[in-house]
């Protein structure tokens, strides 16, 4: 799999990297969308690819409704069915009565406990047999993604993690949502440059971070949800 990391790295064009990726490699290839405009950007190069891709959002019942919007736009737009996975029901019931309905505030680890109950568990039952997982992962993200690669082997899902844009610096994703009138959600016009669950996401000051928003009162070095951890390199 690292020919095929420099093989992605090496072809220009998302489109052209989704239909390299789907070539390479055989099974189900899962990819899971915040509906971010990284996110986006991916769908779009997924329609124009006509690649086979099972592509599946985490509903985790705490969404912006501007993010269920981007979801109708985009079904509608490119005709492709969004899979919606939610939480167990008894599950998230039984963190909010034990916790509270803002109980993720109080600390990180009751936050992860919140994150591993809407998104974990339900991104792990969607990769369930697939063969691969395309995320929109990019490096220029934050310090903690600078060494994305755009292949790797995610041990925690024991699968084949593919990331096309990690090398995109904003501007380029800009770009190309812009040229190809790709639909995004409209909060991004509005200080939101990173959008998690409604609670846990503010808008963001000039010169900030643009993760600065998601989980502001806590420090930098703690704002992952435990969906993307450091992978090791396929070899």
């Amino acid at each position: 799999m690292a020919a095929l990391d420099r093989e992605i790295a090496a072809t220009d064009g998302i489109a052209e990297r989704i239909s390299l990726i789907r070539s390479h490699i055989p099974g189900r290839i899962a990819f899971s969308t915040s509906l971010s405009i990284e996110d986006q950007a991916v769908l779009d190069a997924i329609a124009r690819s006509k690649a086979d891709i099972d592509v599946f959002t985490l509903d985790t019942g705490r969404h912006f409704p501007e993010t269920l919007d981007v979801i109708a736009a985009s079904e509608a737009r490119y005709g492709i069915k969004i899979r919606l996975l939610a939480p167990e029901a008894s599950e998230a019931e039984g963190l909010v009565a034990s916790d509270g309905v803002f109980g993720f505030r109080q600390s990180i680890e009751a936050r992860k406990a919140c994150c591993d109950i809407r998104k974990v568990r339900p991104l792990r039952r969607a990769l369930e047999g697939a063969a691969a997982w395309i995320t929109g992962l990019r490096r220029g993200q934050s310090g903690g993604r600078l060494d994305t690669p755009f292949a790797s082997f995610d041990a925690g899902f024991a699968l084949i993690k593919l990331n096309p844009l990690a090398d995109w610096p904003l501007q380029t994703l800009e770009r190309y949502v812009a040229d190809h009138n790709v639909p995004i959600n409209e909060l991004h016009a509005r200080g939101f440059p990173s959008i998690g669950c409604q609670p846990c996401t503010r808008a963001i000051a000039p010169g900030e971070d643009i993760r600065a928003g998601r989980w502001w009162w806590e420090s930098p070095e703690t704002k992952e949800c435990g969906l993307h951890k450091p992978s090791q390199k396929v070899a």
